[in-house]
């Protein structure tokens, strides 16, 4: 979590219109955009969608 915290100071969160950085706040998969930890954790709140790298914990309960 330090870390995290130590590269956030080197990449802030890019705010409403800002640019995000391949490889730093997001990477590909397929056609999508898969956020980081980083891109997460600087955004300052959990979204509660069941995001992949969540920093937050949360886990989304799918319909089974």
């Amino acid at each position: 979590m330090n870390q995290l915290i130590a590269k956030e100071k080197d990449y802030p969160f890019p705010g409403p219109g800002g640019d995000l950085i391949e490889g730093i706040h997001y990477y590909k998969e397929e056609e999508y955009r898969v956020f980081t930890e980083l891109y997460l954790l600087s955004r300052g709140f959990c979204c509660r969608s069941g995001c992949r790298h969540c920093p937050y914990g949360f886990k989304k309960r799918w319909a089974e």
